[in-house]
């Protein structure tokens, strides 16, 4: 596979300078999506300006403890993506990826306290033996969890232990964050579904978009900081 990635192929959601040179670093496949995830020698060259070069960016991996999700990364490639915590234990930084308004991904910094939790979405569960549930989750986790929620629901996490907090239904009322369309970043209240379609509120507005785009981040309100 190759390393780079021409600029002007990158997916649209990366805010890059497409200008700046010919390639960027091709992130290695993960459990995110290319589009929905950077590589991590990128965010820290592009994104948080750390570096100005990616020799200097994998310096600083191997030299420095960075986590993912709690989990240390020296791997310039690694793909980090929508909702993955990333922490600087020396500098005491943290940092979430998210999407703004306009679908682009973003990386934000966080409180310390709000660095210990993850909002993770159920895009499968499996029945295994003795009547335990493992839950599959969109960022590529696997957690077995004694607790009663549905493929579409959320579950708050603590890292990095994986512990459940609280989950999140898919239900009237719920907060959710769009993760693809032309509401992408767009954070509203699940109203219902209506055939393949979902409808979600957002200013007093009903607006239709895709069952699968829903991504439930709250209840009354978001259990997490997003720009919105």
């Amino acid at each position: 596979m190759k390393n780079h990635l021409k600029r002007i192929a990158s997916p649209r959601t990366w805010a890059i300078n497409r200008k700046d040179s010919v390639f960027v670093t091709r992130p290695k496949p993960g459990a995110h999506s290319m589009e929905n995830g950077l590589p991590l020698g990128v965010v820290l060259r592009d994104f948080l300006g750390l570096t100005s070069t990616m020799t200097e960016a994998k310096k600083l991996l191997n030299n420095n403890k960075v986590l993912v999700d709690g989990k240390a990364r020296k791997d310039h490639r690694y793909l980090i993506g929508l909702f993955d915590v990333l922490t600087f234990e020396k500098e005491n930084k943290h940092y979430r990826i998210l999407f703004d308004k306009k679908g682009r991904i973003i990386v934000k910094e966080i409180q310390k306290e709000e660095a210990g939790l993850k909002v993770c979405k159920i895009v499968g569960k499996t029945m295994l033996q003795k009547g335990k549930i493992q839950y599959n989750l969109h960022d590529g986790k696997n957690i077995i969890a004694d607790v009663n929620a549905k493929v579409g629901d959320s579950l708050l996490l603590s890292l990095p232990k994986l512990e459940v907090k609280e989950i999140l239904p898919l239900e009237k009322g719920a907060t959710v964050f769009l993760t693809k369309g032309k509401h992408s970043g767009e954070v509203g209240q699940f109203k219902e579904i209506k055939k393949e379609e979902a409808i979600f509120t957002k200013e007093k507005v009903d607006i239709e978009t895709a069952k699968g785009y829903l991504f439930v981040v709250g209840k009354d309100k978001p259990v997490i900081q997003i720009n919105n």
